[in-house]
C-alpha cells in the first residue's frame, strides 16, 4: 500500500472535490481521504428514478427508523434521500445548545444534498467586519477572490439573470430558470412599490443549456430530485464532476471508510508531515504522508480534526496559538418569513418541476448605510409560488364524479418567502471536544454551544414585517406570518472555527488559507470564514479553494513548503 503522496485532501464534499481536481489537474500524486462508504455517480443513487408509488409508504420514512436519525430528522428525512444522511446512532454529537447540524458521511458529503443556491460575495461583505468593528478584518477583498468565482463558475454551471447590483455581483450565467406568472406579479408589484429591492429567479449550480465536465453532465430535466442523486449531472456535485474530472488524470487515489483523526506535527521541519488515519472496515490505524495538507472535512468536523491533533508544540490543537480555533461559529438563520393565497390566474399553470425559487437579494444596511432598522448587517429571501394541491376540492366531495372531476383541477395559487440572515461571529459561540466520551475510532465527542443573539432576534423580526408587507402590496390575500424559531445549524451553513485574518494572535488561518504556524496545511471549507454574510456560502468555499491550490502548488515549486 502506497503511504506517500505529494498531497493529501480531507474530505470529499464541495472543498474537497475542487481540491482534489486542482490538485491532480496540476500534477500532484493525491490521496483524497472520505470518512464514509464509497457513492459512484449513477452507480449508487438507488432511488434517482423511482416515484412516490415505488416506495415504501409512498416514500415517507416510518417512525421506527426515524429513531436513527433524531438529529437529521429535524431537516428533513425521507426514502428518496435518508442514505445520504448520518444515521445519528454511528455519528452523533452532543449539544449545551440546540444545534442542527445535518450531515452527508459519504464520498461527495453535502454535495448530494445541498441546495445549489450559488451567490457571489461582494466587497459589502468582506469589508462589513472592519467597518461595524465586528470580529476581525477579512485578509481579502472581492477583487482577490472574483477571477476565482468566474473559474469555479464556468466548471460547474450557474444559471441566473445579471443585475448589476454591487451587494450581489453577477456570475458567469447559463440561462436563467423561469419565473412563473404570480412570481412575475410579484416582481413588477416590488419593483413598482420599492426602489431598495429587487426580485430575481435564484442563481443555481444547475445547467441549464449544453454540457459541462467533459460532456459528462447535461441540462436540467426539472424533475426536482436533486437530493437523490441527479443520474444527468445537471446540478454540480463531486461525484458527477469534480472527483471525475480528478480521477481522469491518473493522479487520483480515493480511499473511502477513512476516518482522519490528526494531522501529524513533525517538531523538527515545523511541518505537517501527513494524517492518521482508522479504517472503519479493519479498525486498522494508518499513517500517510504528504508534502501539503487540505483539510476539507466541513468546518465543524475539519476543526475537531486540529484541536485533536496535539503535540508539545500545539497542546491545544495544531495551529491554535490564537486559542480561536473551535469558536466564532456562524450559519444563516431562517424559517421564517410570510405566506398568502393570490387570487385570479385561475387558467394558469406551469410545467415541470422547476428545481428553484426566486431570490430577493440584500437591501438592508447595503453598503454600511443605516435603514432605520435596530440592527446590524441584513438578509434575503428565497421564495416560490404554485398551485396548491387538491386538498381543499376532496375535502368538499367525498365520492363519485364530482370527487373525480375535482381531482383534475389544482388549487389555489399561493406564495411565500423566507428570510436568510446574516449571523455575526461571537467568541462564546463555539464547539469543543469531550474527551469522556470516546466513539469506536478513538476521537472525542463534539459539542456544540453555540446560539443567535439579540442583533439575529431584531433582523428576522424585520423581515418577517417586510415579507408580508410585500406580498400584501402584491395583493395577496390571506396574509400570515410564519416562524419556526428555527435553532443555529438549522441554516447548513456552519462556518467559522478556524477564521482567516491578518494576524496570528486573533486568527487561525492567513489569506492564502493557510495555518498561520504550520504552512503546509490548507483548510478551505467553511471553517475559514471570517463573517457569514447573507448568501449560501459553497460558492465562496469552492473559489477560495481553487484560489488557495493555486497558491500552495507555487508554493511547493518554490521549494517554500
Amino acid at each position: 500500500m502506497e503511504t506517500n503522496y505529494d498531497a493529501i485532501v480531507v474530505g470529499t464534499g464541495i472543498s474537497g472535490g475542487w481540491a482534489a481536481k486542482e490538485l491532480c489537474e496540476k500534477g500532484l500524486k493525491t490521496l483524497v481521504l472520505e470518512r464514509g462508504r464509497m457513492v459512484k455517480h449513477l452507480e449508487d443513487y438507488p432511488t434517482m428514478y423511482l416515484d412516490p408509488w415505488d416506495m415504501k409508504n409512498g416514500g415517507s420514512t416510518s417512525q421506527e427508523e426515524l429513531k436513527n436519525y433524531n438529529k437529521q430528522r429535524r431537516w428533513g428525512v425521507n426514502e428518496g434521500n435518508r442514505h445520504f444522511y448520518n444515521k445519528d446512532a454511528e455519528y452523533d454529537y452532543d449539544e449545551d445548545k440546540t444545534f442542527d447540524w445535518i450531515r452527508g458521511t459519504q464520498v461527495g458529503g453535502r454535495s448530494l444534498i445541498w441546495g445549489r443556491q450559488t451567490y457571489r460575495w461582494s466587497d459589502d461583505d468582506f469589508e462589513a467586519n472592519l467597518r461595524d468593528g465586528i470580529g476581525i478584518d477579512w485578509p481579502v477583498r472581492y477583487k482577490d477572490i472574483a477571477p476565482w468565482y468566474s473559474y469555479v463558475e464556468k466548471f460547474i454551471g450557474v444559471s441566473g439573470e445579471a443585475l448589476n447590483l454591487p451587494q450581489l455581483p453577477d456570475s458567469e450565467f447559463l440561462p436563467p430558470m423561469e419565473l412563473n406568472c404570480v412570481e412575475k406579479e410579484l416582481q413588477s408589484s416590488i419593483a413598482k412599490n420599492y426602489t431598495d429591492r429587487v426580485m430575481t429567479v435564484g442563481r443555481v449550480a444547475h445547467i441549464t443549456q449544453g454540457t459541462k465536465s467533459n460532456g459528462g453532465r447535461t441540462q436540467c430535466q426539472f424533475r426536482n430530485r436533486c437530493d437523490r442523486g441527479c443520474p444527468f449531472g445537471s446540478y454540480f456535485s463531486s461525484n458527477s464532476s469534480t472527483l471525475p474530472a480528478a480521477e481522469l488524470t491518473g493522479n487520483l487515489t480515493l480511499r473511502a471508510n477513512s476516518v482522519v483523526t490528526e494531522v501529524i506535527y513533525d517538531e523538527k521541519t515545523q511541518k505537517a508531515s501527513g494524517v492518521r488515519v482508522v479504517d472503519t472496515i479493519t479498525k486498522e490505524v494508518l499513517e500517510f504522508n504528504s508534502k501539503v495538507v487540505f483539510i476539507c472535512a466541513s468546518s465543524m468536523a475539519s476543526t475537531a480534526i486540529l484541536l485533536n491533533s496535539k503535540s508539545e508544540r500545539f497542546p491545544n490543537g495544531l495551529g491554535n496559538d490564537s486559542g480561536e480555533l473551535g469558536h466564532n461559529i456562524m450559519d444563516h438563520q431562517l424559517g421564517s418569513g410570510a405566506s398568502g393565497t393570490f387570487d385570479g390566474f385561475e387558467d394558469k399553470y406551469y410545467t415541470g418541476r422547476r428545481p428553484n425559487g426566486f431570490y430577493i437579494p440584500r437591501f438592508r444596511n447595503v453598503g454600511g448605510k443605516k435603514n432605520n432598522v435596530d440592527f446590524l448587517r441584513g438578509y434575503g429571501y428565497q421564495g416560490g409560488a404554485g398551485r396548491g394541491n387538491w386538498a381543499d376540492a376532496i375535502a368538499e366531495f367525498g365520492y363519485g364524479s364530482e370527487f373525480k372531476n375535482a381531482m383534475l383541477e389544482p388549487g389555489k395559487w399561493n406564495v411565500g418567502m423566507g428570510g436568510f440572515g446574516e449571523v455575526l461571529p461571537y467568541h462564546e459561540n463555539r464547539m469543543y471536544l469531550n474527551y469522556d466520551k470516546i466513539d469506536q475510532w478513538g476521537l472525542p465527542k463534539i459539542v456544540f454551544d453555540a446560539e443567535f443573539k439579540d442583533n439575529e432576534k431584531k433582523m428576522k423580526e424585520d423581515w418577517k414585517v417586510q415579507a408580508a408587507e410585500m406580498l400584501e402590496n402584491a395583493g395577496c390575500k390571506n396574509v400570515s406570518i410564519y416562524d419556526s424559531n428555527a435553532p443555529i445549524g438549522k441554516g447548513i451553513h456552519e462556518m467559522g472555527t478556524a477564521r482567516m485574518g491578518h494576524d496570528p494572535k486573533t486568527s487561525v488561518l492567513n489569506k492564502h488559507n493557510q495555518v498561520h504556524s504550520v504552512p503546509n496545511v490548507y483548510m478551505t471549507d467553511g471553517a475559514f470564514m471570517t463573517s457569514s454574510g447573507t448568501q449560501n456560502p459553497s460558492l465562496t468555499y469552492m473559489a477560495f479553494t481553487a484560489r488557495a491550490v493555486n497558491h500552495a502548488v507555487e508554493e511547493l515549486k518554490k521549494m517554500n513548503l
